[in-house]
């Protein structure tokens, strides 16, 4: 079997791959924070009522980085720019899908334009003044990515 598998090589080998292996949806989001370090958060117009505050999210898509992922949809979302920074968390979600978050610092992009299509409404919270909306996942990555002593690890 090693002997075919060597044989074959290349394009092949990565055609049986795809063919083989199980394909997962990945599930990107951004903890962005001002130099106040207030987060941004953003109502989404597609989540359930009661639960639509949340981070910046949304999937990578086909060649994409997961940090170009993170630049791309706040970009969509909210017409800014981020510098994303570390990652903060990488984990097994719903089935098939991969939640990767990253921790990002706004950079710019002048001011905020809403994609309505997408969003409702967005503001620049404290993290000690959250609304009651927000998912709860994201209000443990925004507790988990707060600002750490220098070398201490936020990887969970």
């Amino acid at each position: 079997m090693a002997r075919l598998w060597l044989g074959i090589r290349g394009s092949v080998q990565w055609r049986l791959l795809y063919l083989t292996q199980a394909k997962f949806m990945v599930g990107v989001t951004g903890i962005v924070r001002d130099r106040e370090g207030n987060v941004l958060l953003l109502r989404h117009r597609f989540w359930p009522p009661g639960r639509q505050w949340g981070l910046p999210s949304g999937g990578a898509k086909r060649g994409e980085t997961f940090e170009q992922t993170v630049v791309r949809e706040v970009r969509e979302e909210t017409g800014l720019e981020v510098r994303v920074e570390e990652l903060v968390r990488l984990g097994s979600g719903f089935r098939l899908r991969i939640e990767v978050a990253y921790a990002a610092a706004y950079a710019g992009g002048g001011t905020l334009r809403l994609n309505p299509m997408e969003i409702l409404d967005a503001r620049w919270c404290a993290p000690d003044d959250l609304p009651e909306e927000l998912l709860e996942p994201h209000r443990l990555l925004i507790e988990s990515s707060s600002p750490r002593q220098p070398g201490a690890s936020s990887l969970r």
